[in-house]
């Protein structure tokens, strides 16, 4: 869990995020025991955690680094229920054999269920979300569609070599930031923090969610499977071209690139593709746009002032950005 290894300074942070993890275990538990062992799947596979790490600092911005309330783990699991759901979902689509080091759960147990089991993880989550009042409920429902909406972008882009830069903005700002940004506004929420600071918080949330996306992106060019937990250079067997990518594209030099994508292409191409990508200085240009975000990111947070909870998610983005090889970022 690198990528947390700011956020892991906070004191109270550990201990919360287990009682997030034992509240995520529970609500899953139904009297069907296959369902319970679906829906169960991922959670036991691990996972950073880093949506409801997000929600609990949020809380921690106003409350000061201690135990946050119930409220507040509650609407932690309740994001993290929905990140799990869009995983099932989003592992059906790119008919994904492993996910976290496991098998996939459409790989396991086939697509029905996991869409099924996918939508179950969602109505769990409302079901939390429904608990913490009307706001912080119609704030998740309203997520959940703009991760569809951001993925119906994605895939109208699909083995497009002119898509744009906007257009990836605007499928990642959906499909990946908003929830990162509702996590934070929740776990805000849930400590009924002041407007302003909610307010904050959520912009912060946005910003660190491209972030996340970007970095996740250039590992999908740059690291092992192992290093993963997934398929590495998937995004290009199914036609997702990414920001490293479309900036590959754009270099003079391109031409070779070009002609291999465009069209469904296995596995083995897709590490020929990788090596184009890596060749010509798009991976460290991409990284330089996810440091910009993270800036963004920290600099959303200056009407919080100081001190070890703020600082500790200002430089999250730089604890992002360091999980790219040096050598090539």
């Amino acid at each position: 869990m690198a990528d947390l290894a700011s956020l892991a300074t906070l004191r109270c942070l550990g201990a919360d995020l287990a009682r997030v993890e034992e509240t995520l275990r529970a609500s899953v538990i139904t009297e069907d025991a296959l369902l319970t062992e679906i829906a169960s799947h991922l959670i036991h596979a691990g996972g950073k955690r880093l949506r409801p790490a997000l929600a609990l600092t949020a809380a921690y911005a106003g409350l000061g680094d201690t135990d946050a309330p119930e409220a507040v783990i509650r609407g932690a699991v309740s994001v993290e229920l929905v990140h799990l759901g869009s995983l099932y979902h989003d592992d059906v689509m790119d008919e994904a054999a492993s996910r976290r080091g496991v098998d996939s759960v459409n790989a396991r147990w086939g697509n029905l269920r996991a869409i099924l089991a996918g939508d179950f993880l969602l109505a769990r989550a409302s079901e939390l979300a429904s608990s913490l009042g009307t706001e912080v409920s119609a704030l998740l429902a309203a997520t959940i569609g703009r991760l569809c909406e951001g993925q119906v972008r994605e895939l109208a882009h699909a083995y497009d070599v002119g898509r744009t830069e906007d257009a990836y903005f605007a499928a990642i700002a959906g499909k990946t930031a908003s929830l990162m940004a509702t996590s934070c506004r929740v776990g805000a929420l849930a400590a009924a923090l002041p407007r302003p600071t909610v307010d904050a918080l959520t912009a912060y949330g946005q910003k660190i969610g491209i972030v996340f996306q970007i970095v996740d992106d250039i590992l999908d060019v740059v690291a092992t499977d192992e290093q993963l937990g997934k398929p590495a250079g998937n995004d290009l067997v199914e036609g997702v071209y990414t920001l490293p990518v479309i900036r590959a594209l754009a270099a003079a030099e391109s031409g070779a690139l070009r002609d291999a994508l465009g069209r469904p292409i296995d596995r083995t191409e897709s590490m020929r593709v990788r090596d184009l990508v890596r060749s010509n200085g798009a991976v460290a240009s991409a990284a330089d746009v996810a440091r910009a975000y993270a800036v963004d990111a920290a600099d959303a947070l200056a009407p919080l002032g100081r001190g070890p909870v703020v600082d500790a998610l200002g430089t999250l983005g730089d604890a992002l950005i360091d999980r790219i090889p040096a050598v090539l970022a």
